[in-house]
């Protein structure tokens, strides 16, 4: 059964998954140490949640929809090493703890909000999603990233 975002026991498995991380965890493949792959993560929900992060002109919007938006929204898995939007690359150091912290506190808070919340609201990047696509960008993203390391 595929997981979602908005299940209280899914959610509390993605973030038992969290807690196995430690800031010494090594990635199976990639260039992200686990303190930035956590702040990658965080990456989404900042744009849902927090306002940082600047909104795409017209054209780049329509060109993510064109042929971005279906390898993100769709529910099949992301290839180890695909390539990372600008956006999401992560160069500075980030503390660990602080990105663990934030990351369980977005997985919660978009699970509290639930699927009626996320059903037509508009993405970033790709324009009004609905429930199953944010549970798809969300689900296979946090996935896809704990493989990586292992959890």
């Amino acid at each position: 059964m595929k997981k979602s975002a908005f299940n209280k026991v899914d959610c509390e498995d993605f973030i038992t998954r969290i807690e196995q991380l430690t800031p010494e965890t090594k990635a199976l493949w990639g260039k992200m140490n686990v303190s930035k792959m956590l702040a990658h993560c965080n990456v989404t929900y900042e744009f849902l949640y927090d306002d940082i992060h600047p909104k795409p002109n017209p054209i780049m919007k329509l060109i993510l929809k064109l042929f971005v938006k279906k390898l993100v929204v769709s529910d099949k898995a992301y290839r180890p090493n695909n390539p990372t939007a600008p956006q999401f690359i992560i160069t500075d150091e980030k503390e660990f703890e602080n990105e663990k912290t934030r990351l369980i506190n977005y997985i919660r808070k978009t699970q509290e909000l639930g699927e009626t919340y996320f059903n037509g609201k508009e993405s970033h990047s790709f324009g009004v999603l609905n429930t199953t696509e944010w549970n798809n960008m969300f689900i296979k993203h946090l996935d896809h990233h704990f493989k990586q390391f292992g959890v």
